[in-house]
């Protein structure tokens, strides 16, 4: 399907079609540059936890998680352990999976190791495709779940210590990021992050 022209009039890609928090997320904050080691931990970490549900899960839960998670503060949660794992696992805000919560631990380590080669907003953006190679779905179905690009961020992530940074999720990440474009050729918010970095 292409993208859908809601009650107001906009054109929006399929997923945000109709009002409400998705369509919200989708109109000021999908495919929008973020800046800073916090804020792209963030979204790395919520789309590791989003593996397996929804998004409208993990989006509903993100004040939760940033309650649980110190605002993102890599360098807090890098000393985590036990006691602060046992914590979240009883925290019913977030979603409470062993895996992923160990996970976040040992990536805001690794996140604190990459700085010594200029830290992982560097490391994403090094992975951008030229604009050449942007995806430009015009329908659904034409959107792409995985890239190069995204394979060689997960591998890169991988090596550096970082864990649930598959080329799925990575994709995901990059969508969000605005590295990636995946936004409907109608959409109104389609060329949002200008592809510039």
């Amino acid at each position: 399907m292409e993208a859908v022209v809601g009650e107001d009039g906009v054109a929006r890609c399929l997923w945000a079609a109709t009002p409400g928090e998705m369509r919200d997320y989708h109109d000021t904050e999908w495919g929008v540059p973020v800046r800073g080691e916090s804020a792209l931990f963030e979204r790395l970490t919520l789309e590791a936890f989003q593996s397996g549900l929804s998004w409208a899960i993990i989006l509903r839960k993100r004040p939760a998680f940033r309650a649980a998670f110190a605002g993102f503060d890599v360098d807090a949660i890098a000393t985590w352990g036990e006691p602060e794992t046992e914590r979240l696992l009883a925290d019913a805000g977030i979603v409470r999976n062993r895996a992923k919560i160990e996970a976040t631990l040992t990536n805001a380590r690794a996140a604190v190791d990459l700085r010594a080669d200029g830290g992982l907003e560097a490391l994403v953006e090094q992975h951008r495709p030229p604009p050449e190679r942007q995806p430009a779905p015009r329908r659904q179905d034409e959107v792409p779940t995985t890239s190069e690009e995204s394979l060689a961020l997960s591998k890169a992530l991988k090596k550096r210590g970082f864990r649930f940074v598959g080329p799925t999720t990575m994709h995901a990440l990059m969508e969000a990021l605005g590295v990636v474009d995946t936004h409907l050729t109608g959409c109104h918010r389609r060329g949002v992050a200008a592809y510039g970095g």
